[in-house]
């Protein structure tokens, strides 16, 4: 057997495999959830319900998905150039250490200049964390996705001894936490009383600046040129280390809003589980989305309204919660199956 390119598909075809991969997805789940000895209807409407059916589920949603809009923004554009960013928990997580150090007093500055600041601290940490990676491979041939994932237990280690150390509150009956942010390093709510903050909308500008970048400037060309074919890309006189290096320092600093927008808008301090794997289901976000950044926030919805439903559901219905790893795990591969089978067909021997 083998692959053999396809013509590119229409662009009413090419909006269909999402549709598809969700649709094999809730099949291939309805499986398990029957073996559960569970209805899927049942499961399958207690869970919309739990993500949407409420004005506070709805929000909730939201709130989980802004974490998923900036991991899926950075894997979405690291991807994009063949960069292969799977270290995204560790750019979170920097991200959430350096609005620690500056938000718990280090700058007294008001707020209006203090988020700013704080913002671009966090971007700069994790676009310089991704930069390293990006070095080693243009420099030395050294695979990305082992040195990015190796990073995320590294730094997650890092964090721990911060945690244990110099950042440990002295007010934290001892457990491994820091202290709270500032008032004037909090991202204000955007309706009192409700969890989801102004990280969301600043979650959905991003996407549409990295938007802009991608299609409308010299770099966004570059990238896409340089993921299609880096020896063309070569040839034709784009300078490919450079691009790579430019996309790495972009993809890190999105993935460390994450971190920032989780601390500085929700927790309001930085534990070990800041993040129940942000990073990694950022690469769903980006791969049901087909790496489009206004995808991402469709799709980051969605992931969140599946783990936000879940929950809800479990309680309900008594099948676990786990199912919606399932679901998002299943979603990443029907999707990539299906982005294979529109961009090749198989030929026998």
């Amino acid at each position: 057997m083998r692959l053999e390119p396809k013509p590119t598909p229409p662009l009413g075809v090419t909006l269909l495999f999402p549709v598809a991969a969700i649709a094999a997805t809730l099949v291939i789940t309805s499986l398990l959830v029957l073996a559960a000895g569970a209805s899927p209807f049942s499961v399958f409407y207690l869970v919309a319900r739990g993500a949407a059916g409420t004005q506070f589920a709805a929000l909730e949603t939201l709130t989980r998905a802004t974490p998923l809009i900036f991991t899926g923004l950075a894997v979405a554009v690291a991807f994009r150039a063949k960069l292969w960013n799977i270290g995204a928990e560790a750019q979170l997580y920097i991200g959430g250490v350096v609005t620690i150090v500056l938000g718990t007093g280090a700058l007294p500055l008001p707020s209006f200049l203090l988020i700013p600041v704080i913002m671009l601290a966090a971007m700069a940490a994790g676009a310089l964390l991704l930069l390293g990676p990006a070095v080693l491979k243009t420099r030395f041939g050294v695979d990305e996705v082992v040195t990015t994932l190796l990073l995320n237990f590294i730094v997650l280690l890092f964090v721990s001894m911060l945690l244990e150390g110099p950042l440990k509150d002295p007010m934290g009956l001892g457990w491994p936490q820091s202290q709270r942010v500032v008032a004037e390093a909090q991202l204000p709510r955007i309706i009192q009383g409700k969890r989801l903050h102004y990280g969301f909308v600043i979650a959905l500008c991003a996407a549409a600046i990295v938007w802009v970048i991608m299609k409308k400037t010299v770099l966004g060309y570059e990238m896409r040129a340089v993921g299609h074919n880096a020896e063309a890309a070569s040839f034709a006189g784009i300078p490919v280390n450079r691009v790579l290096m430019k996309t790495a320092l972009l993809s890190g600093g999105l993935a460390a809003l994450a971190g920032f927008s989780e601390v500085s808008g929700l927790k309001g301090n930085l534990t070990l589980d800041l993040s129940p794997g942000y990073g990694y289901s950022g690469i769903v976000v980006a791969m049901l989305a087909m790496l489009n950044p206004l995808g991402v926030v469709a799709s980051a919805i969605f992931v969140a309204g599946i783990f936000v439903g879940a929950d809800a559901m479990s309680r309900t219905a008594g099948v676990p919660s786990y199912i919606a790893d399932v679901m998002v795990a299943t979603a990443l591969l029907t999707m990539v199956t299906a982005i294979l089978m529109s961009r090749y067909r198989m030929r026998w021997r």
